[in-house]
């Protein structure tokens, strides 16, 4: 049985459950449950406030945590990211209002700071020699300059709506996060066993997400050149069509490369390019 905490309530939350469905694992969760059990899988869920899930993993409590790396840096430097999740994004900024004129990060010297993310903060300001003052703010830090209470705020930066509801303008981006999947430090071998399952099944669905399965009818002698032209795992999979001299090639490319190697396959001769989401991609 492996025990995993996510996020309550919050930009992980959905995220970390949508995760745990792609890997095919059934939670039978109710309404304002802090435990549920997984119905299909060794797996203990425990739904626990962000701030709090690096200390119950020292604490024994759970063995995994979904987190984003920005609490890590401020309350969790000693346990191990055993898996980048890819997802929940985000930058850890410095922001100011909208009317200050900032040109340098020596502006911010002497500066009063709010911020949730001392650490964060605290090692940015080192690494730059600035001296400034920080204000610890448990969540909505951005009211903080509003208020006369700070200069400036450091907080998570995602869309930057919330920096412009506020009339706050990003300044500096000091650190980039995303959610990771988080071991404690002692664990026994069967949960190991466990945790490297749920690994497996996990490295499946990341795979899949960051590819394409892409179908193509092509010429025979064009299929050299379109060969050299998809980046895939073993060799592409070569089908003869009912049309004499023609072939169709079945193979695998990046997502991020979609658009650019379509480009290049249409150069090279190919024609009727299907391209399709994959599900889960095992190797």
């Amino acid at each position: 049985m492996v025990r995993i905490a996510i996020q309550k309530s919050g930009r992980l939350n959905k995220s970390s459950l949508a995760l745990l469905k792609s890997c095919g694992i059934s939670i039978d969760n109710g309404k304002d449950q802090l435990k549920a059990a997984a119905k299909n899988f060794p797996m203990e869920i425990f739904y626990l406030r962000n701030g709090d899930i690096p200390q119950y993993m020292r604490d024994g409590v759970v063995d995994l945590a979904i987190l984003g790396e920005n609490l890590l840096v401020e309350k969790g430097q000693d346990l191990e990211v055993i898996e980048p999740l890819g997802f929940s994004r985000c930058k850890v900024s410095i922001a100011v209002p909208k009317n200050t004129t900032f040109n340098h990060v020596h502006d911010l010297e002497g500066k009063r700071i709010a911020t949730s993310y001392p650490n964060t903060v605290n090692a940015f300001l080192e690494t730059n020699q600035i001296k400034a003052d920080l204000h610890i703010i448990n969540g909505s830090v951005e009211i903080a300059p509003n208020i006369g209470l700070a200069d400036a705020i450091c907080d998570i930066v995602s869309s930057g709506s919330t920096l412009f509801k506020n009339n706050l303008k990003e300044v500096i981006e000091i650190a980039r996060s995303e959610a990771v999947l988080v071991q404690a430090p002692h664990i026994s071998k069967e949960t190991k066993e466990t945790i490297k399952k749920l690994r497996f099944r996990i490295q499946a669905v990341l795979r899949a997400k960051q590819s394409k399965y892409i179908l193509l009818n092509a010429p025979n002698n064009k299929i050299k050149d379109i060969s050299n032209i998809l980046p895939v795992l073993k060799s592409p999979t070569i089908l003869p069509l009912a049309q004499e001299g023609w072939s169709s090639v079945h193979s695998v490319i990046n997502a991020g490369d979609f658009w650019e190697v379509i480009d290049q396959l249409k150069e090279a001769g190919a024609e009727d390019i299907l391209v399709c989401p994959i599900e889960k991609m095992v190797l």
